[in-house]
């Protein structure tokens, strides 16, 4: 099992992303490690998939979104599919010059940073519900969502019943 879990249920299917959320998710997914290092002066391999996600996302916004100010608006993807069968081959390196993988490689990593010192800089202003939150897991170890947004002085989520259809636009 996991020794710490978070996640993250999507309020709506969602098949564009802007950068700006993006670089929000980033943030969440830094956030277990650096209220490690905030509360614990230490840290964990209990990260490491949340360290996984995260980089994939930056590593996706440079090289397939075009989301990289310093190296523009193209794909740089180098997941080969073959060309009968619908599977990745692996991580083979696209069509560019090693300087151009070092600016990849370094966009990334500033990204990353930026994402994690966003999430130290939201922790370390909200410490205290930091601790709150800590002890109360400690004594339950699982919170839901709207235990946590009272926790936190946040508004309850208004979710529709199960069997509500969404109606068509203009019809009430």
């Amino acid at each position: 099992g996991a020794l710490g879990y978070t996640m993250q249920l999507p309020l709506e299917d969602r098949y564009l992303m802007q950068r700006k959320d993006l670089l929000a998710q980033l943030a969440v997914l830094l956030g277990g490690r650096t209220a490690e290092e905030i509360a614990l002066g230490e840290i964990s391999t209990g990260a490491q998939n949340d360290l996984l996600r995260a980089t994939d996302i930056a590593r996706a916004m440079v090289t397939e979104w075009g989301m990289s100010d310093s190296l523009g608006a193209i794909n740089y993807d180098g997941h080969k599919r073959n060309k009968f069968l619908d599977i990745q081959l692996g991580p083979e390196r696209g069509a560019y010059a090693e300087d151009t993988a070092r600016l990849i490689d370094a966009e990334v990593k500033r990204i990353m940073t930026d994402a994690h010192s966003e999430a130290r800089r939201i922790l370390t202003e909200h410490r205290d519900q930091l601790e709150s939150v800590t002890r109360r897991l400690l004594d339950i170890e699982v919170m839901e969502g709207e235990e946590l947004r009272r926790m936190m002085g946040l508004p309850a989520v208004a979710h529709p019943p199960d069997d509500a259809t969404p109606l068509p636009p203009g019809v009430s």
